[in-house]
């Protein structure tokens, strides 16, 4: 990611001003002195204090930019660039098929600017409860921006059940991807396993879907052998 906007951003979009210039700035010092720490004496061992420190700024800085230190982790500019790119695709195409395009752009651009730090995250993600848990706080936020962009393009409820439960079952799909990603030792494609999510989600699991046509042959056979009811 870059300083000045994220990856995601469009090419024209306007160039921030010199005060939000200086706040990137600060905000991408701390998460570079953050990063730098944890990987040389890992996420315990790495204090508020060690990170303003090095970022060259007090530690009361950095808790205005991060309120705790797995934010500094965790907090990124991409909820909404994507809720923009997503708004952006055309009005008639499917739902599953805007999101795997702004999905796998946003993969492509992060695997090439900072692909070893998407494997620190999700290491850290998998590994250390604390960033965890605060991920799972966090989700509500990123489920929240998802709901807005489906009801902008369905016109349903952003607050109705079945929208909350459709962007959060995605939001949570993505987390497990990253854990997933990260307990195998990111060998496999980040692209290919959030390809495989949003199938997951699409058209439910392979077994499931074989048992339930299984079942359903065999009530209809039952009602052929059971033939016409009678009073």
């Amino acid at each position: 990611m870059t300083a000045a906007r994220s990856p995601l951003s469009p090419a024209g979009a306007p160039r921030p001003g010199l005060r939000e210039r200086k706040k990137i700035k600060t905000r991408e010092a701390i998460r570079a002195a953050a990063y730098g720490l944890i990987r040389q004496q890992g996420y315990e061992a790495t204090t508020v204090e060690q990170i303003a420190e090095r970022a060259e700024v007090s530690p009361s800085t950095v808790l205005r930019y991060f309120p705790t230190r797995e934010d500094i982790v965790l907090t990124d500019e991409y909820d909404p660039v994507m809720a923009a790119e997503l708004a952006a695709r055309p009005a008639g195409e499917p739902w599953s098929d805007s999101l795997r395009h702004v999905l796998r752009k946003a993969l492509d651009l992060g695997a090439g600017e900072e692909a070893e730090l998407a494997r620190l995250r999700t290491r850290l993600l998998a590994e250390v409860p604390a960033v965890r848990a605060r991920m799972l706080e966090n989700m509500s936020a990123t489920g929240r921006m998802l709901a807005r962009a489906i009801a902008d393009r369905t016109g349903l409820d952003p607050a109705g059940l079945e929208v909350r439960i459709v962007s959060m079952s995605l939001v949570g799909g993505l987390m497990e991807v990253s854990r997933y990603w990260a307990e195998h030792d990111h060998e496999e494609s980040l692209t290919e396993l959030v390809d495989r999510a949003l199938d997951a989600l699409e058209n439910g699991l392979p077994a499931l879907r074989e048992s339930h046509r299984k079942g359903h042959r065999g009530c209809h056979r039952a009602d052929r052998r059971d033939g016409p009811r009678k009073d």
